[in-house]
């Protein structure tokens, strides 16, 4: 009786030892999902790719992924929850969707800071003003003087930027320009209805004087040749003492302190590519 005991002891002893590796086996199933946890980290699902493109919601972007209008280095993709690597090549409606979420700045820029993405010589850039506004690259649509203030749009979205900048599209800018003396009627007309500079014939949309002092001048343009307003105004012998762009395509500085930005509105950013905002 005792040896069979001892057996059944044994045996369950045996029994429990056999048991003892499962541990070991969940352990070796944790490991095996790292290599799959560390790869999530370079994809992301196909509709959230889409959706940062900016083509849609992600609950549209799978009903464009079931209908097979999507593509992912030139095979169809249907089916939903696919992963893709931001390095792949996405395509919808024959465009390459870019993988960058696309961001849209509106800076009220300070005068004294330059108006590129980087310059040596610059002891401050408008890049240092949105350096925390996101992650993504974005850059400024068009340019501002250094001493030039106001509105400046900064996107990743290069297609709205060159839509933006296009003379073609006349996107209309206007400008608050202080004079260093009062400005004539003559003057007035002659802006208003053009005149040859060295770089071509220019002339404003509208102009008019700001109520209360012939030193102050309102000036509507679509030109986005370079200082092209302070130019216009020293062709006549004025100077310009102080620029502000009041402005831009539709948008304003209203809730924008000097030196400070928000995000553009995503019904701001539907009538800008669309051209409702001009």
């Amino acid at each position: 009786m005792r040896e069979r005991r001892f057996k059944g002891q044994q045996e369950t002893i045996i029994k429990s030892h056999h048991n003892k590796p499962q541990p070991e086996q969940s352990q070796k199933s944790f490991e095996a999902e790292k290599p799959s946890s560390a790869k999530s980290k370079d994809e992301i699902r196909l509709n959230k790719f889409i959706a940062n493109a900016g083509v849609c919601s992600r609950r549209e972007a799978d009903k464009l992924i079931a209908e097979g209008l999507i593509t992912v280095n030139g095979e169809i993709v249907t089916t939903v929850g696919t992963m893709v690597k931001k390095t792949d090549k996405v395509v919808y409606e024959g465009n390459v969707l870019n993988t960058e979420k696309l961001v849209y700045v509106l800076l009220n820029k300070p005068k004294n800071f330059v108006t590129t993405l980087s310059d040596p010589h610059a002891t401050h850039t408008v890049m240092d003003l949105v350096k925390h506004a996101c992650t993504e690259r974005i850059y400024p649509v068009g340019r501002l003087d250094k001493m030039t203030t106001g509105i400046l749009l900064l996107t990743n979205d290069g297609d709205l930027a060159k839509q933006l900048t296009h003379p073609s599209h006349e996107h209309r800018k206007i400008y608050h320009a202080f004079l260093d003396k009062e400005i004539t009627q003559e003057h007035l007309d002659s802006i208003a209805a053009g005149f040859e500079l060295e770089d071509g014939f220019i002339k404003s949309d509208k102009i008019s004087l700001v109520e209360g002092s012939a030193k102050e001048v309102g000036i509507e343009i679509h030109s986005g040749k370079n200082r092209i307003v302070r130019r216009i105004f020293a062709h006549l012998g004025y100077e310009v003492l102080k620029l502000d762009r009041v402005y831009f395509s539709g948008l304003t500085k209203k809730d924008v302190p000097r030196g400070k930005w928000r995000f553009l509105t995503p019904k701001e950013v539907t009538f800008l590519k669309a051209g409702i905002m001009k």
